[in-house]
C-alpha cells in the first residue's frame, strides 16, 4: 500500500445525508478526527444537499471515479445496496459498514469494543447493528451461568428507515388525527398507532430481512457459547430508539444479583424502579440499557431494556476508528 495512504488524513462518510451519516460527521468533529479531511458522498438522489463539515460550509457530493483515493478511513453508512455497489470503488483505505452490505464479503470482519479481533489496516470492518450488539452483549455475559436459551423480541422505530419513514410516521400520526387517509409510499401500510408483524408487500422495508441481518451479525461470533439466540424483530409506532424484551433460561440455579453483575461487566447499564419507567425515550446515549432481570419458573429470567438505534454503533464505529488509526 502506498505510504501516503498510511499517512492521509482523509475520511469518507459514504451515505452522509443518512441518519447514521449525520450523527457520525458530528461525533468525528468531537473526536480525535477533528480537523482530519472529511469528505462526505452519497447516491446521486442525495447529492447537492447544503451541509457544513468541520464548521465550514459543504455539499454532499455524489460517488465517482476517484471519491475515494488518499482517504484513510471509508465509512459506509447509507443503504446495504449502496455498501455492496461501492465497496470495490475503496481501494488503499479500511472501510467502517454500518449498513451490513459487506457482511459475507471475504476481506470483512465483524467488529464491536469486545469483539476479539486482531485489527489489520487492510481489511473491512462491519460494525454490529444496535439489535445484533445487545443480543452478542447478552450471549457473551450469560454464558458464564450455562445459558441453555436467549429469546430476543426487539421493536423497531421508523427511523430505521431514514428520514423517509420519520416523516411517513409524521405524516400518518397526523393525517389520522384529522380524519384524513394516510399516506403509505415507506411502508405500504398504517405504522401510526399499531404494532406490525410485518409491512405491505410493496414496501422496500422487510422486518424479516432484518431480523436476517441480526443473526447473519450474531452467527460468527456465537461458536464459543454454544448456541443462538431466537430473534423476532417487529415494527413499533416510535420514531428513535430500539425497545427489546429478552427471556434469559439457564441451566443451573442463579440469582438476580449475578445476572445484574455479569450484564453490567457486559456493558449494560441496570435501570432500576428508582429510575422510573424505561422506554425508547429513556436512552439518548450509547449506552445499553436493561431493567432488573424478573424470575419467572424453571430457571427463566425476563428482563426489558432500550438502546439508541443511531447513538450506539455510530460510536462504536468511531472507537474502532481510533484504534485503527493509534
Amino acid at each position: 500500500m502506498p505510504s501516503f495512504e498510511r499517512e492521509s488524513n482523509r475520511i469518507v462518510i459514504a451515505g452522509a445525508s443518512s441518519l447514521l451519516g449525520a450523527e457520525l460527521k458530528s461525533l468525528l468533529e468531537e473526536s480525535r478526527f477533528a480537523g482530519w479531511d472529511l469528505r462526505l458522498v452519497d447516491e446521486e438522489i442525495a447529492a447537492g444537499t447544503l451541509t457544513e463539515a468541520s464548521g465550514e460550509p459543504a455539499v454532499i457530493q455524489p460517488v465517482e471515479e476517484g471519491s475515494f483515493d488518499r482517504a484513510r478511513l471509508v465509512f459506509f453508512t447509507g443503504s446495504p445496496e449502496f455498501t455492496k455497489v461501492n465497496l470495490g470503488a475503496v481501494r488503499g483505505a479500511t472501510v467502517i459498514d454500518l449498513t451490513g452490505g459487506s457482511i459475507g464479503e471475504k476481506e470483512t470482519r465483524l467488529w464491536y469494543p469486545r469483539a476479539e479481533v486482531k485489527l489489520e489496516k487492510d481489511l473491512n470492518y462491519a460494525v454490529l447493528s444496535a439489535p445484533a450488539t445487545v443480543a452478542v452483549a447478552l450471549l457473551d455475559a450469560l454464558s458464564a451461568v450455562g445459558l441453555s436459551r436467549l429469546g430476543l423480541i426487539f421493536f423497531r422505530p421508523v427511523s430505521e428507515a431514514g428520514r423517509r419513514g420519520i416523516e411517513e410516521l409524521e405524516s400518518q400520526t397526523s393525517q389520522l388525527l384529522s380524519m384524513q387517509s394516510t399516506g403509505q409510499t415507506v411502508f405500504d401500510t398504517q405504522v401510526a398507532f399499531g404494532m406490525l408483524n410485518r409491512y405491505g408487500a410493496a414496501s422496500r422495508e422487510n422486518l424479516l430481512s432484518i431480523s436476517s441481518r441480526i443473526c447473519a451479525e450474531v452467527s460468527p461470533l456465537v461458536a464459543k457459547w454454544g448456541g443462538l439466540a431466537s430473534i423476532q424483530v417487529v415494527h413499533a409506532p416510535i420514531f428513535y430508539g430500539y425497545t427489546f424484551a429478552a427471556l434469559v433460561e439457564t441451566a443451573a440455579l442463579t440469582t438476580q444479583a449475578k445476572l445484574v453483575e455479569l450484564c453490567q461487566n457486559a456493558g449494560f447499564h441496570i435501570w432500576r424502579n428508582t429510575d422510573g419507567p424505561l422506554g425508547n425515550l429513556s436512552v439518548g446515549d450509547s449506552t445499553m440499557h436493561l431493567e432488573l432481570p424478573e424470575e419467572s419458573p424453571l430457571q427463566a429470567w425476563w428482563s426489558w431494556g432500550a438502546v439508541d438505534n443511531i447513538k450506539l454503533p455510530v460510536a462504536n464505529a468511531v472507537k474502532l476508528a481510533e484504534k485503527l488509526a493509534a
